[in-house]
């Protein structure tokens, strides 16, 4: 698997990133062993997860399950793998269990460092902009991290472009760590991040590393619109999560574009998960791409992206097609 160096630092990152966010919910603590073991063994060294997972919990309680599954799978492995998480989310029911604040990410690393088993994480992000809180204060707590040394490197995941260069503005001028990652949604059906973040990304030398390459799975071809999605689907997840991804994608449109390319990837011979994620790694500026499963049988298409063929330029034009002929639908997360 090529190994592709995270923006202008130092850090080298496997072109493939497994995240995590269904295991302890969609997948058990058994099921996301074999996950693990079958990215482990395709050559996948680097782990996105977040405090907040799993996906689809019901109550704050659950937070921090996912950390657990990794951490206790990566006794043994841990210099072998470089591991990603995040801080932004409710981690419990107090006024300062969520959020950027000095207090919750200080607050937010030792629960991670606690659960992943490890004195240290590679990547660490902000999972979402905090409002509430002034950036100036959210990277002075970020930059102590790096200081402390437990943390190597400081990203952002689900941030504007405006955002991350005003944080990084302040970072210049107080000496601070800079964010050097990005963390969007993209995929065939989803490309606005090429207005301004993957443009800023490019002229900055910052790192990318999409999720969603599959659109939630609607670029998998199995799903139809009038069908009532699957409970151990991202469609069906109970709560925020399922209403979510529904409204990201569950839509006359998208469901029109999945099928003329289910029905192209056929004609090609090609695989429709394969070539989605495909697809993401060749795109400009592109680090890494952030591939999941709730079954370690799904894990497989997606893996064998870092095996195939680069597509070429006929096939893109025709990919291109796709989100040129969707109504734009001006929504970022």
């Amino acid at each position: 698997m090529e190994v592709r160096r995270l923006g202008k630092t130092g850090l080298k990152v496997t072109e493939l990133c497994l995240g995590t966010m269904t295991f302890g919910k969609q997948a058990d603590k058994m099921e996301s062993f074999r996950i693990l073991d079958e990215a482990f063994a395709a050559g996948v060294q680097f782990l996105d997860t977040a405090d907040a997972y799993p996906i689809g919990r019901e109550s704050s309680a659950e937070a921090g399950r996912t950390e657990t599954i990794i951490g206790e799978w990566l006794q043994g492995k841990r210099q072998q793998v470089i591991v990603a998480s995040k801080c932004f989310g409710d981690v419990g029911p107090g006024p300062n269990d969520r959020g950027l604040s000095r207090k919750h990410i200080m607050d937010a690393v030792e629960g991670s460092l606690s659960r992943l088993r490890t004195d240290y994480l590679d990547l660490y992000m902000a999972h979402q902009i905090d409002p509430d809180t002034p950036l100036e204060e959210t990277m002075e707590a970020f930059d102590t991290l790096v200081r402390q040394g437990k943390v190597r490197y400081v990203g952002i995941s689900n941030w504007r472009a405006w955002q991350v260069m005003k944080a990084n503005g302040i970072a210049a001028l107080k000496g601070l760590a800079p964010i050097v990652s990005l963390e969007p949604r993209y995929n065939l059906l989803f490309r606005m991040i090429e207005e301004d973040l993957v443009p800023m990304a490019l002229e900055e030398g910052l790192g990318i590393i999409p999720y969603n390459p599959l659109a939630g799975g609607l670029l998998t071809g199995r799903h139809t619109k009038d069908a009532v999605p699957q409970e151990d689907t991202r469609f069906g997840l109970p709560h925020h999560t399922g209403a979510v991804y529904r409204q990201r994608y569950w839509q006359e449109a998208h469901f029109q574009a999945v099928e003329r390319y289910v029905a192209w990837c056929h004609e090609q011979a090609l695989d429709p998960v394969t070539t989605a994620v495909r697809w993401v790694l060749q795109q400009p500026g592109i680090t890494s791409v952030i591939i999941g499963a709730s079954r370690a049988e799904q894990l497989p298409a997606s893996l064998r992206a870092a095996q195939t063929p680069p597509l070429d330029q006929e096939q893109l034009d025709w990919l291109d097609q796709l989100w040129f002929q969707l109504p734009r639908r001006h929504e970022f997360r």
